[in-house]
This record gives structure tokens, C-alpha cells and sequence, in this order.
């Protein structure tokens, strides 16, 4: 399965006021080296339509801004569910030990029988 639906199969498992980053996406996909890739998927929108507002960088900052519609909406996106976003000097930031998704190993067998799921469908 190529990398860019498993993006889109772990992107849309992150959890309603969660937030993942771009390399935990990408140990999720089995391919820990490429968060610039995750980065790379969502800003073209390979993965198909994924919650791209929920991914953050390894800081916490919301780095995908400009690839929205306004400049402002993923902060928007985010505080629907009931995300805090602050201002600080890098930017937008979303506090990771309260609003990072915390994936469990079981979250992570899910998803690999998901994968394994989307191989067989083609």
C-alpha cells in the first residue's frame, strides 16, 4: 500500500480534540523517517480528505496555515473541538501533553489490520 493512504487512514483515526504530529504520523505508517512526507501528503492533498488540521508540528505550533483557506483556520478548526491554541512568539501552539494523541500499541495493531484491510481491497 503506498504511503499516502496509510496518511489518510492514521489522519483520519486521530481522535475528536486531538492533535498527532507529522512524525508520529509517520511511525504510525511504518515509515519513521518521513515526516516531511506526511508534510509533503497533506499540503497536496494526496491522502484524500483527511482532517489535515489536526497535525502539528514536533513543537506543538500549527505550521499548516498557509495551505488553508484563511490563515486562520486551522486555530478555528481546532477550537471547534475544543482545542486551546496560543499565541506565542513561534505562532499558534497547541499544548501537546494535553491535546497530543497519545496512540496505544493497540492503536497501532488497528491500524496495521486496517492497511493490511486496504491491501486486499486494492
Amino acid at each position: 500500500m503506498d504511503i499516502y493512504r496509510r496518511i489518510g487512514i492514521v489522519c483520519r483515526g486521530i481522535p475528536r480534540g486531538r492533535v498527532a504530529t507529522y512524525g508520529q504520523i509517520a511511525l504510525l505508517c511504518g515509515k519513521p523517517k518521513n515526516s516531511r512526507q506526511v508534510g509533503y501528503c497533506l499540503r497536496q492533498g494526496l491522502a484524500g480528505n483527511v482532517p489535515a488540521y489536526k497535525v502539528v508540528n514536533s513543537r506543538g505550533i500549527l505550521s499548516g496555515a498557509s495551505y488553508f483557506e484563511t490563515f486562520d483556520m486551522q486555530k478555528i478548526l481546532l477550537e471547534e473541538e475544543g482545542v486551546r491554541v496560543l499565541w506565542t512568539k513561534e505562532g499558534w501552539k497547541v499544548d501537546l501533553k494535553i491535546y497530543g494523541w497519545r496512540n496505544t500499541m493497540e492503536d497501532a495493531v488497528y491500524l496495521a489490520q486496517l492497511f493490511d484491510q486496504a491491501e486486499e481491497d486494492g
